[in-house]
């Protein structure tokens, strides 16, 4: 634990500003030069440039340019898919190979003298029903008239003896079970009668269960009904012994030693002989004897080994440390807060340094997994930050072997692109099947194109397709997965995890609706009106929502204290003094930042409840307190505890929050009397200096008023009175039934914001 809360602390002086010393900045900038030069190194290391040798560049010839003759004997091996067919051939040659089984009649003979034993008792007994239940057990569901046929002695017993004899006769001569026979790959099997004694036999001449129903219907005395002959063939099948039986173990031993017997070489060159001429075309077979050929001779030493040369490894990592200066030069002027981070830079190098080490672990560029790294690039920080690193890492995998060339370039970009614009449409972590959709599509569409402009065949293409599709899966499972702990190691709380906040369902916010609903209404009238603000100026509206209605959780404590929860007449500050008061709408703020802690709000989140009523006073109980005490007040014990708004979403919900509860209490609102009253509550928040650490603009506040009218203006507009219920509509003499619900909601006066 001392070890982990050090590191953080050195995190943390690595962040920030860099300083005013000259000690301090060459620290600040310097970490972030040795973490570029550090992750350049790792990179170089794991894929050197290769050196020269002296191995024939044939890959590269359309023609041979010289006499190619065998300095050595060598043989062409055959490739694994040549090897695989023709095993595979080879096994299907195989016969299958079957064992007599010399018991097999005499057996279905004693089962047969059984069974027709059993109904011979039956039969005598005249017991109709113990009869149909000796068929019903052997699995024979027999007609009535079958049963009425099969209870005369005299047909039972042609019955019993012609199964029987076909037992005794057929059997006897070799029957196998149809399934055993079924798509056969030879015409002959081999029959076997013991160890020693082997044959093999056409498989015509092997009776199946079909061959034996037949030529056993035939020794049925002649004129018996069809009937009946369904009925025996239904005995014989349940009954059926088969005296040809499949040998598996003996079979795949012959089909393995089939496989095993192929020649692996696919033919050998004699030393001195040519293996190209000068001018000949350079085609696939003349290729892959070349290769072969060039395998000998590196098993033999005639080739020497590449060498490392030290201007290569230093020309690559001069190029690997230009591309990826190329984004940290974007982040250093685009994204200053990201480059001020220190520990964000360590996550986007870790991202990076993680698609390096896979990639020096396969060889395929369709299983790159360029989605692990820009998924929670453009997740934590934004789509446009995402799409310039997967660009760099591109252009870098695009030189590295074994994946050098401008088709991978492509793919990575593709690829990596899909997973950085997919963001916008990934609103919940549940829908992570969007992103790997988009990715595999775009990803798919990208190896068609480059298979149709290179020839490839197109099952090749499919292929690399499904390896595509199957890495995006994988890549946005595990972004996905790791994305809380990326949250936890940034700091950083995920539009997707806002929205999961945002759930009405979850226990504080349904506590909030179910014990303060006058409360939870004003938050949801605040969170409309902070992300139309935040949203009309750029900033972020999601969050602006999620922090609303949050923002008052702590009244929920002490509801029928702030007047939105008060029954009509009944306002229980009045019996209270005005410290009293002060302290119990107070402690609504550190209330529910403790409630916050306790449910595990994000901190982002948890910001709101402290800054959403900043350092101001509460200025209703300040002068009642003064009326009733006199003389000079703790103006502290009547303000709230701040800090005020420092981020343009915080400030956007002060000012929401007072002027929804100020407009609550207006009778009669028109476009004109809403725009006085938001310019009054917002120039005192201003002249109250509450906005002075947001980074909010003038031009921004005058277009948060402007949305603020809109939306109350479209939300408060008179309704049509129903004859029917203007008796309950209209307006009250407020001096005929007084209401607490009029008065500023927390003892504030509109400039100072009402409810909270």
């Amino acid at each position: 634990m001392s070890e982990l809360n050090e590191t953080s602390s050195m995190f943390r002086s690595l962040s920030g500003k860099p300083g005013d010393s000259r000690g301090k900045r060459f620290l600040h900038h310097g970490s972030r030069v040795l973490l570029l030069i550090t992750l350049t190194v790792l990179v170089t290391a794991l894929f050197p440039p290769s050196g020269s040798d002296d191995s024939l560049p044939f890959e590269d010839w359309g023609v041979a340019p010289d006499d190619v003759i065998a300095e050595v004997a060598f043989s062409v091996p055959k490739s694994a898919s040549e090897l695989d067919i023709e095993r595979q051939l080879a096994m299907e040659a195989v016969p299958r190979t079957f064992d007599v089984d010399p018991n097999a009649a005499d057996t279905m003979v004693v089962r047969l003298d059984r069974f027709f034993e059993e109904l011979d008792s039956a039969a005598t007994a005249s017991d109709r029903v113990r009869f149909e239940e000796i068929l019903q057990a052997s699995s024979i569901i027999a007609t009535p008239a079958q049963v009425d046929y099969i209870m005369g002695d005299t047909a039972r017993n042609a019955f019993r003896s012609s199964a029987s004899r076909a037992a005794r006769e057929i059997i006897a001569d070799g029957v196998v079970e149809a399934g055993r026979v079924a798509n056969l790959t030879t015409t002959r099997v081999t029959i076997r009668e013991n160890d020693s004694v082997e044959r093999t036999a056409q498989i015509t001449e092997v009776l199946t269960t079909r061959d034996f129903l037949n030529e056993a219907a035939l020794l049925l005395p002649p004129g018996t009904p069809p009937s009946a002959l369904d009925l025996l063939n239904l005995v014989l099948l349940h009954h059926i012994e088969y005296s040809y039986v499949l040998n598996v173990v003996a079979t795949e031993m012959d089909r393995d030693a089939a496989a095993r017997s192929v020649e692996t070489v696919k033919q050998d060159f004699l030393e001195g002989q040519a293996i190209a001429r000068q001018g000949d075309p350079i085609g696939p077979e003349v290729r892959e004897h070349l290769r072969a050929y060039e395998v000998e001779r590196r098993n033999r030493g005639l080739i020497q080994g590449q060498e490392l040369a030290v201007g290569a490894v230093f020309g690559t990592g001069l190029i690997n440390l230009m591309l990826l200066g190329l984004f940290g030069l974007l982040v250093f002027f685009n994204r200053p807060k990201v480059y001020a981070t220190f520990h964000w830079l360590m996550l986007i190098a870790l991202l990076v340094t993680a698609y390096f080490f896979a990639a020096a672990a396969i060889s395929r560029a369709e299983l790159l997994p360029i989605a692990f790294v820009a998924l929670p690039v453009a997740v934590l920080w934004d789509t446009r930050m995402s799409l310039s690193l997967v660009l760099v890492i591109a252009a870098i995998t695009g030189r590295l072997e074994p994946f050098a060339s401008y088709d991978t370039f492509l793919l990575i970009a593709a690829g990596g692109s899909a997973a950085a614009f997919s963001v916008r449409v990934l609103r919940r972590r549940s829908d992570w099947w969007v992103s790997i959709a988009i990715i595999a599509s775009v990803a798919g569409l990208m190896l068609i194109s480059l298979g149709l402009v290179t020839s490839r065949p197109m099952p090749d293409v499919a292929w690399d397709a499904l390896f595509a599709g199957s890495n995006a899966a994988v890549s946005v499972l595990l972004a996905m997965g790791c994305l809380s702990v990326f949250e936890w190691f940034t700091g950083i709380t995920t539009d997707q995890t806002l929205l999961e906040w945002a759930d009405p369902t979850r226990p504080l916010l349904r506590r909030l609706s179910s014990e303060a609903p006058g409360t939870y209404a004003h938050t949801i009238n605040v969170a409309n009106l902070s992300e139309g603000a935040a949203t009309a100026i750029g900033a972020n509206g999601l969050l602006s929502r999620v922090g609303a209605y949050y923002h008052d959780v702590g009244k929920m404590l002490k509801p029928h204290y702030f007047v939105e929860n008060q029954p009509e007449g009944r306002n229980p500050h009045d019996k209270l003094k005005a410290s009293t008061s002060a302290e119990i709408v107070r402690e609504h703020v550190t209330e529910g930042v403790q409630l916050a802690r306790e449910a595990k709000v994000p901190e982002v989140i948890s910001q709101f409840i402290l800054e959403h009523h900043g350092t101001q006073r509460i200025g209703f109980f300040f002068e009642k307190a003064r009326e009733e005490m006199g003389g000079e007040i703790d103006s502290e014990r009547f303000s709230y505890p701040g800090p005020k708004p420092r981020s343009k979403e915080a400030a956007i919900v002060m000012l929401a929050d007072s002027c929804e509860s100020a407009t609550r209490a207006m009778q009669e609102p028109t476009v004109r009397r809403l725009q006085d009253l938001i310019d009054t509550v917002v120039d005192g928040k201003i002249a109250d200096r509450q906005l002075e650490e947001a980074p909010l603009t003038l031009r921004e506040v005058a277009d948060v008023k402007a949305e603020f009218v809109k939306i109350l203006s479209g939300v408060m507009h008179r309704r049509i009175e129903y004859p029917a219920t203007r008796h309950l509509t209209d307006t009250t003499d407020d001096k005929d039934e007084p209401s607490t619900l009029d008065g500023p909601a927390e003892g504030e006066s509109p400039a100072e914001g009402s409810s909270g």
